[in-house]
């Protein structure tokens, strides 16, 4: 009985610190757009910002608990670092390559991506109710992906598959290794802010029209979601992780709606409906199905 309650209480721990990190993530692509940066910008400052944040918070926390602190965890570590650093570089393509609501409705396909690693890399397969879940969703992309053909964006949209898929392997090697993976994200950085530096000429041919919304990006939302998301998996599965990636989806094009008056089209809005309805179909049956497992598994006083 112990044990189930101190599950019960790591998985709500869980759930609180990736909540966190999908609610940050959601500010992302509207600090970018306000920073009126181009491509290679973005990349090299958002980037380099999140590397110095991680280099000082490592700091803090090798001097507070006096011992060594790994940031790389063997191969797994690896295996992640490299995962987030590319997942970085597409994201920030397809910022610049496609609408934001094409952009957030494909990267939905996250939970999915995760579900279909785990069952490859775990062994859990996916139950039927998450196969026809999927079957929608493709459906839902292929709308979207339809609407990028005729708008010209359709390396966008690809790109936005491509950093859903790397985020959901990072997200299943995180969940593989079951150790804290909260700071590779944040180091995996390195790897866009050289690329960006490089592409955009060195420091001299970086362009930021209005860096300080570029500066609260890489200081404090993207350091915080990505520490939070990239923690979770340590206490919850990778496709709940995966899940709380639905907040940007949901929220980021209200905020662009908002600020920018950037409507999606009706396709793309169609599209990103059946996958939005598909997922929380989804959402509600799993968490259904995990409150059915802990009730069937709590003692029960004899009568």
């Amino acid at each position: 009985m112990q044990g189930h309650i101190q599950q019960a209480a790591e998985h709500r721990k869980g759930l609180a610190i990736t909540a966190i990190g999908g609610l940050m993530l959601t500010a992302d692509i509207p600090l970018i757009r306000l920073s009126q940066s181009d491509t290679w910008s973005a990349l090299a400052v958002r980037s380099t910002l999140t590397v110095l944040v991680a280099l000082v918070a490592f700091g803090i926390l090798r001097f507070a608990l006096k011992r060594p602190v790994p940031i790389i965890h063997g191969r797994a570590g690896l295996l992640v670092i490299t995962l987030y650093g590319l997942a970085s570089i597409s994201f920030i393509l397809a910022v610049y390559s496609t609408s934001t609501a094409n952009l957030v409705f494909i990267l939905a396909f996250n939970p999915m991506f995760s579900a279909l690693l785990a069952w490859w890399i775990a062994g859990e397969k996916p139950r039927p109710q998450t196969f026809a879940a999927m079957v929608v969703m493709i459906l839902g992309v292929l709308l979207i992906v339809a609407d990028g053909l005729k708008a010209g964006n359709t390396t966008g949209d690809l790109l936005a598959l491509a950093t859903s898929l790397m985020l959901a392997g990072a997200i299943t090697a995180s969940r593989k290794a079951r150790v804290d993976m909260g700071f590779a994200p944040l180091v995996a950085a390195i790897v866009p802010a050289v690329i960006g530096l490089a592409m955009a000429g060195g420091p001299s041919g970086v362009t930021v029209a209005a860096p300080g919304w570029l500066a609260l990006n890489g200081l404090f939302a993207i350091p915080i979601a990505f520490w939070c998301l990239a923690t979770g998996p340590r206490y919850i599965s990778g496709p709940e992780v995966a899940m709380f990636y639905l907040l940007e989806t949901i929220l980021a094009p209200v905020w662009v709606w908002m600020i920018f008056s950037e409507a999606p089209t009706p396709l793309g809005l169609l599209g990103g409906g059946v996958i939005i309805v598909a997922l929380v179909s989804h959402s509600l049956w799993q968490l259904s199905s995990h409150r059915r497992a802990v009730r069937t598994l709590a003692p029960r006083h004899p009568v």
